[in-house]
């Protein structure tokens, strides 16, 4: 799990909650049915105006994906990419045919088979972008979705509490529930600015962060089977391919030749 989304949300909600209970108010008063399904029900429906359904359940199970750790860890593909130079250079390309079935990178896997195939270089690297660009469209779409829900969401509270205003001026002939109706009224507000700027935004900025990390992993992914077609030393590999990392790994690290 990610921790750091997990601890961003708790402590999101604990201050809006915390906030309530400081200032002398009840969390019950908050709690309104009525506003949430006004809320959600409302941006649920506009984001389904301007999305596919196919995309909008798309982004649901992508954005899942924010709360665990990044699937792929670039420094142990590196290593790996060096591991198979080396043993590229001792056994010949046809021994990494193995260790296309072993590999958890579904993109290294296909593009050691590309390679192992006979493949031609230009060819290996068209083939493999294309994935990676596919990928990258349908994830980027999926932040876009939450992008669009969390412009929608404060709207939508907006007309929730107009709609609480109305029924409260319904009711000026009691003068006793003005007041509880109009807190009452704002409470879709809240919902609205909360659920954009404690979900659907955030979640947007998770996604497209998690979108530059795989690309670059996979662009790393994608030079360094070239480079294994090529026969580069795996010196070079490794110095070609730290750039791709985040935290550049010193000469100390893993990955040196045999």
């Amino acid at each position: 799990m990610d921790k750091t989304t997990l601890i961003g949300l708790f402590l999101g909600f604990a201050a809006i909650i915390g906030g309530q209970v400081l200032e002398g108010g009840h969390i019950g008063s908050i709690l309104q049915p009525t506003a949430a399904l006004i809320v959600l029900g409302g941006t649920f429906g506009a984001t389904l105006l301007s999305y596919p359904m196919g995309d909008i359940l798309r982004s649901f199970k992508m954005a899942l994906t924010v709360f665990k750790e990044p699937r792929d860890d670039p420094e142990k593909i590196l290593d790996q990419i060096v591991d198979f130079a080396n043993l590229a250079r001792r056994d010949g390309l046809i021994a990494l045919d193995k260790k296309a079935d072993e590999i958890d990178n579904a993109l290294m896997s296909q593009g050691l088979r590309y390679m192992i195939d006979g493949v031609d270089p230009p060819l290996v690297r068209a083939m493999l972008e294309n994935d990676n660009e596919l990928h990258e469209e349908q994830a980027t779409i999926a932040a876009k979705v939450f992008e669009s829900a969390g412009g929608y969401s404060p709207t939508i509270g907006i007309i929730g509490a107009v709609l609480g205003l109305i029924h409260t001026m319904e009711q000026l002939d009691d003068p006793s529930k003005i007041g509880e109706g109009i807190a009452v009224a704002f409470v879709a507000t809240v919902y609205g600015v909360g659920a954009a700027n404690l979900l659907f935004l955030p979640i947007a900025s998770k996604l497209k962060r998690r979108i530059k990390q795989e690309g670059n992993t996979k662009s790393m992914v994608i030079e360094g089977v070239l480079a294994l077609q090529e026969g580069l030393h795996p010196r070079i590999i490794q110095a070609k391919l730290q750039p791709y990392l985040e935290t550049p790994k010193g000469p100390e690290g893993k990955g040196k030749e045999e």
